[in-house]
Parts: structure tokens; C-alpha cells; sequence
């Protein structure tokens, strides 16, 4: 069962109007990683229940209360309903309304009013993840106005911390299966906050990396000192902690910490086969190197394995001396700190990297036979997640997508380099098949100060939600 005729030519009719609900979204400042935008975070919150209410939908706002250690109110849980026909299936839809800050930005205008130039749109979450939540929103308006009901009953869950660790959702969704009714009866799960591998071919995305994220902060001398009255004088902090760092990870990406690489079993011929055929070239990653060639392999395949399939470990940075631009320093910092992460594949968890770090660390600094202080840090993480890709919530997205980009862009199949834990937590708490459909394209700059989401994608990304919940209707289960 396609979607009707009449919802494809609704969405394609109805493009500006679609345009202005997203610039009236990107406009509201839900930047959940800024404190002094804490009520702007919230009231977008109660924008998005008001809005899916004149759709139809029936919406809940959840309390999660206050942000650990801080009189911050967390924002609302939007859990929406719509549809409780028992003979339809059940799809759980998951977005966030918040936003990264935006105070750098490289547009024209401000970041948080939408800026149209032909088929781009600049603004800050227009695609991460603004763009997706509103492609729903567009699915129902299309099925309200045209008098369709919709093929499947849907859930709606969108969160509002996202963007600094998602604090309260896994003990909120962990209660609400154990004692609530939100979930009951969901079918499949369906994440909308992801992005294509290129600019050119969707991708249906099966798996995410995990991450363990780390600081290790290394003490000297009371006070930061003149390296020209104290150097070759005294152990350096800087001295100790680039001999720490450099011990961590080979240039080639290979991890050195004793343990880690050891635990991940070498893919299959299968595997390598399967990651040969993926829609990818050098010239991809070039893009996004800004043209730079620092590729580790000319060969594809294995550096979409090394973003996919095995884990990583990069050094962000270290916090001391030249945090601020104001000349050359010569001193000797007194207290540094660096922060570094691994990307964790199965069987890594971050329970079981964490002490391999910390102890191999713990040994690499005593045979530096330093006088400073050292003490490593655990500071978050999630586990990584495999989907089972040949379910049949695969196949409706797969056949959604054929319907709308057409056959010769047919999806690839992958894994997510970056992390969302939130996809192990529905597929473990509620046993159910979880599926990434991604409207953006690789190039849209989540994140960055240049966010965008080309308008084909949003468009034809409302189209495919839509023709995917008629798939998931005619599903053989």
C-alpha cells in the first residue's frame, strides 16, 4: 500500500507553507546547552505541544524536574499520541526540539532566523533536528487537511536535552515501560536524527558507535611559572601530558591502549563485501576536509570500516596555557587538562574501557618518574548498537525511499560513525525493531556555524516519513 497521490501532491503544494513552520521553529532559541536560554528551551517545548494539538494529536508534557547539581528546570518531554486503532501497527517516533549554540556564526543573518537561498536553508537546528520534527508535523497537516486517516498509530516522543547527554530520558523511558502505558503496543521505533553518508544516496542507518568520553588533568607547581626562570628546573605538566597523549593512539588510528583493539573480532569477507558496495568515494571525504587529502587509506571500504565498524580514539584538546589569544605565553602551566574520547564498538562498552584507560595511563605516567599529579576522569558515555537491518521496518523504509528518490537511488545500508545511546535504550527496553531514516544530507553541518538543510531534502524527507508509514501498514510481520 503506497501512500495515496493526493498526500505527494499535498507536501509538493504545500512546500512554502512547510518552509515558514520550519523558520518559525529555528526561530524559537532552544539551546539546551545555555543556561540563560534555559525558558526559551522550555517554552519551545510548549510551543511543539500546542502545534501537534491543532494536528490532532494528543500530547503530554513529561517533568523530568531539575538538572542535576543546578535549580535549572529540566525542558518538557513532548509525548504525543494519535491513533489507537488495535488493528493498525504502532510507530514510535523519536526526535529533539534543542539545539548547539550558535555563537559563532558564518550566515549572512542570524542564526536563528531561517535564510532561504534557492535550495538551502541556513539556520541553527534547521537540520539537526528541527528539519525532521517538522517533517512529521508536515505528514500530519498533509493527512488532516486531505480528510486521510493515517495507515498506522503513531508516538510521538521528543526531547529537549539532546544536545548535553539527553539527562532523564533512559529512566523515564525505563519507568514508563515498567509502569506507564506510552509505549504499549509499539510495533517499531523510528529515529529521525541522523544524515546521509554523501550528498548524492540515502542511507537507512542499522547501527551506531558508542563513546566513552574522558579528561585527564595533570598538576605542577602552585602557580603557572617563567619558563625562562624555571625551565629544565622543574617537571612540566605540558611535558608529561603530550608524552601521555602521544601514547594513546598510533597516527595510523590504531589504539594503543592495551586491550581495547584486542576485544573486536576482524570483519568477515561478507563484511568487507558488504562495506565495498557502499556508495562512497575519496572525493566524499575531501569535501569534508575542505579539499585537504589526509585520508589514513585510498581505499573506501576500509575507511568506511574505520568510521563504522571499528573503534576510535581522537584527542580533543588540552585546556591551560592558550585559551585566550593575547600573544606569545612563554610560561610553564601550573594545571592542564586534556579531554579525549573513544568511539566503541560491540563488544566495547564504556564499563569495560574504562579501567584499561585509566590503568594503562595510571602505568605510562609512573614510568615517567614525574613529580606532578595525575588523575584521569570518566565523564559519560553510551554503549554502542547493532539493528537487525533485514526486519521488516527496514524494508518499509527502504521501499519508501525507492518510492520517492526513485530506484537508481536506492538506500545503502550503514552504521553511524557518531553515537545516539538512545537507540540502544528503545531497542533493549522495548524490544523492538529501531530504525534510523535520515532527511539530511553529509554536508548539512549539524553543529557547525554554518547549519543548513537543502530544501529537496526537507521536501522529499516529509514525503518519505509519510510513504514510510503506509509501508510499515502493509508490512508483512
Amino acid at each position: 500500500m503506497a501512500a495515496p497521490a493526493s498526500f505527494n501532491e499535498y507536501v509538493k503544494n504545500n512546500a512554502e507553507a512547510f518552509i515558514d513552520r520550519l523558520r518559525t521553529a529555528v526561530a524559537h532559541k532552544s539551546v539546551s546547552g545555555d543556561s540563560t536560554l534555559r525558558q526559551n528551551l522550555i517554552d519551545t517545548g510548549i510551543w511543539l505541544k500546542g502545534v501537534l494539538e491543532n494536528l490532532g494529536v494528543t500530547v503530554k508534557l513529561h517533568d523530568l524536574g531539575k538538572q542535576e547539581g543546578t535549580d535549572l528546570q529540566l525542558p518538557y518531554l513532548v509525548l504525543g499520541s494519535i491513533g489507537t486503532d488495535t488493528d493498525k501497527k504502532t510507530v514510535l517516533v523519536y526526535g529533539h526540539y534543542d539545539v548547539m549554540p550558535a555563537t559563532v556564526w558564518q550566515g549572512s543573518g542570524d542564526p536563528f532566523t531561517l535564510d532561504v537561498e534557492g535550495n538551502v536553508m541556513y539556520g541553527r537546528g534547521s537540520t539537526d533536528d528541527k528539519g525532521p520534527v517538522m517533517g512529521w508535523l508536515n505528514v500530519l497537516e498533509a493527512h488532516q487537511n486531505l480528510g486521510l486517516p493515517l495507515p498506522v498509530n503513531i508516538r510521538f516522543l521528543f526531547e529537549g536535552m539532546e544536545e548535553v547527554g539527553s539527562p532523564g530520558l533512559d529512566d523515564f523511558i525505563i519507568k514508563e515501560v515498567q509502569q506507564g502505558d506510552f509505549f504499549t503496543g509499539v510495533d517499531c521505533v523510528c529515529i529521525t536524527d541522523n544524515y546521509w553518508l554523501t550528498t548524492r544516496r540515502p542511507v537507512l542507518t542499522y547501527g551506531v558507535r558508542g563513546i566513552a568520553y574522558f579528561t585527564m588533568d595533570i598538576t605542577g607547581a602552585k602557580d603557572d611559572l617563567h619558563s625562562g626562570l624555571y625551565g629544565r628546573m622543574i617537571h612540566e605538566p605540558m611535558t608529561d601530558m603530550v608524552k601521555l597523549l602521544s601514547k594513546l593512539v598510533e597516527t595510523t588510528g590504531v589504539i594503543t591502549v592495551p586491550g581495547v583493539e584486542d576485544q573486536v573480532p576482524p570483519p568477515t569477507d561478507q563484511e568487507r563485501e558488504q562495506y565495498r558496495l557502499i556508495d562512497y568515494q575519496l572525493s566524499d571525504l575531501w569535501k569534508d576536509t575542505g579539499g585537504r587529502q589526509v585520508e589514513l587509506s585510498e581505499v573506501p571500504a576500509d575507511l568506511l570500516m574505520g568510521r563504522m565498524r571499528f573503534p576510535s580514539l581522537s584527542i580533543h584538546g588540552i585546556r591551560g596555557t592558550f585559551d585566550t589569544d593575547d600573544g606569545l605565553k612563554t610560561i610553564i602551566p601550573a594545571n592542564i587538562s586534556a579531554r579525549f574520547s573513544l568511539r566503541l564498538v560491540e563488544p566495547l562498552t564504556p564499563d569495560n574501557v574504562i579501567p584499561l584507560v585509566t590503568e594503562f595511563l595510571q602505568a605510562e605516567f609512573a614510568k615517567l618518574n614525574s613529580k606532578n599529579q595525575m588523575r584521569v576522569n570518566y565523564e559519560g558515555g553510551g554503549l554502542p548498537w547493532v539493528g537487525d537491518r533485514n526486519h521488516w521496518n527496514y524494508q518499509a523504509a527502504d521501499a519508501a525511499t525507492k518510492a520517492v528518490w526513485g530506484n537508481n537511488l536506492y538506500p545503502n545500508y550503514v552504521r553511524e560513525g557518531g553515537s545516539i545511546p538512545v537507540t540502544l535504550t528503545f531497542s533493549e527496553q522495548l524490544g523492538k525493531n529501531v530504525l534510523l531514516l535520515p532527511m539530511g544530507q553529509s554536508d548539512d553541518g549539524a553543529h557547525s556555524s554554518l547549519e543548513k538543510l537543502d530544501v529537496s531534502n526537507y521536501i522529499n524527507g516529509t514525503t518519505v516519513f509519510g510513504e514510510y508509514l503506509y509501508q510499515v501498514a502493509n508490512a508483512q510481520t
